[in-house]
């Protein structure tokens, strides 16, 4: 299964390497796009959770390090969900 970094940059100008186990986030997200921060934490939790399901339907387990990231990305957004002009900025793919 191919896997992928996605770097993004928070609203408070730190940036991060996001992994995804399948590249199932280029369904979701778009290099160069922002996204209100409660839109990408939604969107990063549908495309984190299809990408470990994924997993599970090839291997028979779902992938841990993927819930794992997606629990990172919710503790970093968190702080920004009542900020409603914050945005992430989704700024590359890593193959």
């Amino acid at each position: 299964m191919p896997e992928m970094i996605f770097r993004v940059r928070w609203p408070n100008g730190q940036e991060s390497d996001c992994y995804s186990p399948s590249l199932v986030i280029r369904e979701y997200f778009t290099p160069g796009q922002d996204y209100p921060v409660r839109e990408f934490l939604e969107k990063a939790d549908t495309a984190l959770t299809d990408a470990s399901e994924r997993v599970r339907a090839r291997y028979g387990f779902a992938c841990s390090r993927a819930l794992g990231q997606l629990q990172a990305i919710r503790q970093m957004g968190e702080p920004f969900l009542t900020r409603p002009d914050a945005l992430v900025r989704v700024l590359s793919f890593k193959f």
